[in-house]
C-alpha cells in the first residue's frame, strides 16, 4: 500500500458526503443535475406505469374470473346420448365428494325477450331457488324484488341492463319466444309465453346484465319442453386453480355416460390472450424504465468528466480506486432507488384511487371513458399482485444500480497526473 494511500472502510462517511454533494445543483454543472433530475423523473414514471398497468391487467383478470366463473361453474357435466334424466340422485353423489361445494341442475335455451316498444335475443338459466342463492353474483347483487320462493313462482328474473332496454321494471310482462316449441303437422309451432319480472339483478358485467334471464327449473323444464330432465349439472369447487383431484373423484363415483369439462376448456382461449396481453405490455413498458436507465448513465458519465480535477486531487490526497468508484455508485444508485421507491408509492397511490381518477378525467375531457358496453366491466379495476409489484421494483433497483457501474470503473481508473495536468 503506497504511504499516501488512506484505507477507509467500504462506504465510509466521507464517501457518501461526497456522493450526496456531487448530486445537489450548483450553476457551474446546472446541466449535469437536470440529466440527474429527468432520470430521477423517468424511473419514477417508468415504474409508477408499469405498477398501475400490471395492476389493471391483474384486476381484468380477476373480475372477469370471478364473474364468469361466478356464473358458469367450475366444472360442467353432460350425460352422454340425451338428456340428462334422474339428475337428482346424480347431484348427490357428486355432491358428497371432497372439495365440492354445490351442485346445481340446469336448464339453458336461446330465446327472444319482447314487448311493445323492444324485442332482443337472451339467455334463459332454469334453476331452482337454492340454486339461484347459491350463485353469489346474482344472489348478492338483487336491485329489485326478492329470489324467496322462486320456485313457487311464475316470474322471471332479468338483468337491469336487460330491463333498460326491454323498458319494464318489477311487475311487468316480458313475452318470451322459444323457437324450438311444439311440433305440428305444419313443422314445429314457437313457443311464446308472458312472464312476469320478479327480479332485477346487477351483476356488474354488462355482457350477462343485458342477455341474461334466469327462471325456475320447473318452469323451464315445461317451457323447454324437457319432461323431468335438465341439460347440464354445473358443480362449484373450493379451489377453482386445483380441478384434477375433484374430477378424478367425480369419475370414480360410477355414474355412467356423464363426460365432464372445466372452465379452462371453455375460457381457454379469452385467459390465454389476457396472459398474452398482460406479458407483452411487461415487456413494452419495461422500456420506458430502460431509458431512464441510459439518461442515469450519460449524466453519471458526463458528472465524471466534469469532476476530473476532484478526482485528481482526491486520489493525490489518499483516496482509493474503490473509494472513487463507490463515491460514483452512491451517486448515480441513489437516483434509482429513490426514483423507484417514489414511482412504487405513486403507482399504489394511483390504482387505490383509479376509478375515482377515471370519472374526474371523464368529467374534466366530456367523454366515456372505460365504457361497459365496450369493456364488459361497470368500473375500472385494480388489483396490485405483491409478487408483480414485487418484480418490477427488484428490476428497476437492479437495473440502476447496474448502470452505475461502468461510469464509476470509469472515474476510478481516472490518471490524477492527467487529471492535474493542465490545471
Amino acid at each position: 500500500m503506497s504511504a499516501h494511500t488512506i484505507d477507509t472502510k467500504p462506504f465510509a462517511r466521507f464517501e457518501w458526503v461526497l456522493a450526496l454533494r456531487y448530486l445537489r445543483s450548483r450553476r457551474r454543472e446546472g446541466f449535469i443535475s437536470v440529466i440527474a433530475g429527468f432520470s430521477f423523473l423517468g424511473i419514477v414514471l417508468g415504474v409508477a406505469t408499469l405498477i398501475i398497468v400490471m395492476a389493471v391487467m391483474n384486476g381484468f383478470r380477476k373480475e372477469l374470473f370471478n364473474k364468469i366463473l361466478g356464473l358458469d361453474g367450475h366444472v360442467l357435466v353432460y350425460k352422454i346420448g340425451g338428456d340428462f334424466g334422474g339428475y337428482d340422485e346424480a347431484a348427490k353423489r357428486l355432491g358428497a365428494v371432497p372439495g365440492v361445494r354445490h351442485v346445481l341442475p340446469v336448464i339453458e335455451g336461446q330465446v327472444i325477450a319482447s314487448t311493445p316498444v323492444q324485442a332482443l335475443g337472451a339467455k334463459v338459466r332454469g334453476m331452482s331457488e337454492e340454486g339461484v342463492k347459491a350463485l353469489t353474483i346474482v344472489a348478492n347483487n338483487v336491485r329489485a324484488g326478492t329470489f324467496d320462493d322462486f320456485d313457487a313462482q311464475d316470474g322471471i328474473a332479468i338483468g337491469l341492463r336487460l330491463a333498460n332496454l326491454l323498458r319494464v321494471n318489477i311487475g311487468d310482462t316480458v313475452t318470451l319466444i322459444s323457437p324450438r316449441g311444439a311440433t305440428t303437422p305444419f313443422g314445429t309451432a314457437p313457443r311464446i309465453k308472458p312472464y312476469k319480472v320478479a327480479v332485477l339483478f346487477e351483476m356488474g358485467m354488462a355482457e350477462f346484465d343485458r342477455s341474461m334471464v334466469f327462471m325456475p327449473l320447473k318452469e323451464a323444464q315445461r317451457f323447454f319442453s324437457k319432461g323431468d330432465a335438465v341439460d347440464v349439472l354445473e358443480v362449484m369447487v373450493e379451489d377453482p386453480e386445483e380441478l384434477a383431484q375433484p374430477i378424478a373423484a367425480m369419475k370414480e363415483v360410477g355414474i355412467p355416460s356423464l363426460h365432464f369439462t372445466d372452465w379452462r376448456q371453455r375460457n381457454a382461449s379469452f385467459f390465454t390472450v389476457l396472459e398474452v396481453e398482460r406479458n407483452m405490455m411487461f415487456i413494452i413498458l419495461s422500456i420506458i424504465v430502460l431509458v431512464a436507465v441510459f439518461n442515469i448513465i450519460s449524466g453519471l458519465i458526463m458528472l465524471v468528466k466534469d469532476k476530473g480535477r476532484d478526482i485528481g486531487i482526491l486520489r493525490t490526497m489518499g483516496a482509493t480506486q474503490g473509494a472513487i468508484m463507490r463515491v460514483f455508485l452512491i451517486t448515480g444508485a441513489s437516483i434509482g432507488v429513490v426514483g423507484t421507491l417514489a414511482g412504487c408509492l405513486l403507482g399504489i397511490a394511483f390504482c387505490w384511487r383509479i376509478d375515482e381518477i377515471r370519472q374526474f378525467v371523464a368529467m374534466l375531457t366530456r367523454t366515456k371513458l372505460f365504457d361497459p358496453e365496450v369493456y364488459y366491466l361497470t368500473k375500472l379495476p385494480a388489483d396490485i399482485n405483491a409478487h408483480t409489484t414485487g418484480v418490477i421494483v427488484f428490476m428497476a433497483l437492479v437495473l440502476s444500480v447496474l448502470a452505475t457501474l461502468y461510469p464509476s470503473w470509469r472515474a476510478s481508473r481516472l490518471d490524477p497526473v492527467e487529471a492535474l495536468r493542465y490545471e
